[in-house]
C-alpha cells in the first residue's frame, strides 16, 4: 500500500519560499559583485597601462598645459572671414556624408536583419560589411581618400559616409529587427508581399528612430569633420592644423573658439529636428 501524502503546513512552505528567494537574491548579488570586481580590476589594469596612474607625469604634463593655455591667449581673430569658407565646407562635407550613409545604410540594414534578410547567409554577408565599414576610422578613410582623389571636401565627405554608414546601418538593422510583429502579420494577411510588407508593416514602425539617428550622426559628422581635415580633407580642420603647425597658438584659439560656437548651433539644430520626428 503507498503511503498518504504528507502535507506541508502553510508557515512551512512560506519559509521554504522565503529561504528560495533569499538564497536567489544573495546568489545575484554575489554574481553581480564579481563582474563588478572583474571590470574594476580590468579598468585599473588599462589606466596603469597608458599611464593615467603616473603622477609624475600627469603633473608634469598638466604644467605644460598651463603653458600652452597661456600662449593662446588671447585668441586672435584677425583671420576671421577667411574661416567662413571652410566652415561651411565642413557644413556641407557633414551633410553630404550623412546623406551618403543613409543611402548606404538603409539596403544593408534591410539585408542586415533578421526579420527581412531573404536570406541566412545574405544576413552574415551584410552584417560583415557593416562591421568592416565601422572597424576602420575615418580618419584612415580621409587619409586613403585624400591620396585617391586629392585635397578638399571630397575625400572628408566619402571617408565619413562610408565610415558612418557602417554605425548608422548597425542601428537601422537593429531597429527593424526591434519591429512588433503585429503591423507585419496584418500586412501579410492582407496578401502583402516581402517588399510591401516591409514598405507598410516595417518602416512606419522604425522611421521615427531612424531619423533621430540620422540626426545624431550628423550632429557627430560635422565634428568629425574637424578631425578629416587635418589630413587635408578641407574644412575648418585644414585651417587649425595650419595654424598648430606654425605655432599661431592664439590664432588655434580663436579657430577652435569658432569650431565651438558652430558645434553648440548644430546641436541645437539637432534636438530640434529630433523634436520634430519624435
Amino acid at each position: 500500500m503507498s503511503s498518504p501524502a504528507v502535507s506541508v503546513p502553510r508557515e512551512d512552505r512560506r519559509e521554504q519560499e522565503y529561504q528560495r528567494i533569499t538564497d536567489q537574491a544573495q546568489s545575484g548579488w554575489r554574481r553581480s559583485f564579481s563582474i563588478t570586481g572583474l571590470i574594476l580590476v580590468a579598468v585599473i589594469l588599462s589606466a596603469w597601462a597608458v599611464g593615467l596612474l603616473d603622477a609624475n607625469r600627469m603633473v608634469t604634463g598638466l604644467a605644460d598645459i598651463a603653458d600652452l593655455l597661456s600662449e593662446m591667449w588671447v585668441p586672435d581673430f584677425t583671420h576671421l572671414n577667411s574661416w567662413w569658407g571652410p566652415l561651411l565646407d565642413s557644413m556641407t562635407m557633414s551633410i553630404a556624408a550623412t546623406a551618403l550613409a543613409v543611402l548606404l545604410s538603409v539596403p544593408l540594414a534591410l539585408l542586415g536583419a533578421r526579420n527581412t534578410s531573404p536570406h541566412p547567409a545574405i544576413y552574415w554577408v551584410a552584417r560583415l560589411i557593416l562591421n568592416v565599414l565601422r572597424s576602420v576610422p575615418e580618419l584612415i578613410m580621409a587619409i586613403v581618400f585624400v591620396a585617391a582623389v586629392g585635397f578638399g571636401a571630397l575625400p572628408g565627405a566619402l571617408a565619413l559616409g562610408i565610415h558612418s554608414a557602417g554605425m548608422v546601418g548597425k542601428f537601422f538593422a537593429e531597429a527593424i529587427e526591434h519591429a512588433a510583429e503585429a503591423p507585419v502579420e496584418a500586412a501579410r494577411a492582407t496578401g502583402a508581399g516581402p517588399a510591401q510588407v516591409i514598405l507598410h508593416g516595417i518602416l512606419p514602425q522604425v522611421l521615427p528612430q531612424m531619423a533621430d539617428v540620422t540626426v545624431y550622426r550628423w550632429e557627430f559628422n560635422f565634428r568629425a569633420s574637424v578631425v578629416v581635415g587635418v589630413v587635408g580633407a578641407g574644412g575648418i580642420g585644414f585651417e587649425l592644423i595650419a595654424a598648430l603647425r606654425t605655432l599661431q597658438y592664439d590664432e588655434v584659439a580663436a579657430i577652435l573658439l569658432v569650431i565651438l560656437a558652430t558645434v553648440t548651433v548644430v546641436d541645437a539644430l539637432g534636438g530640434a529636428l529630433r523634436k520634430r520626428f519624435q
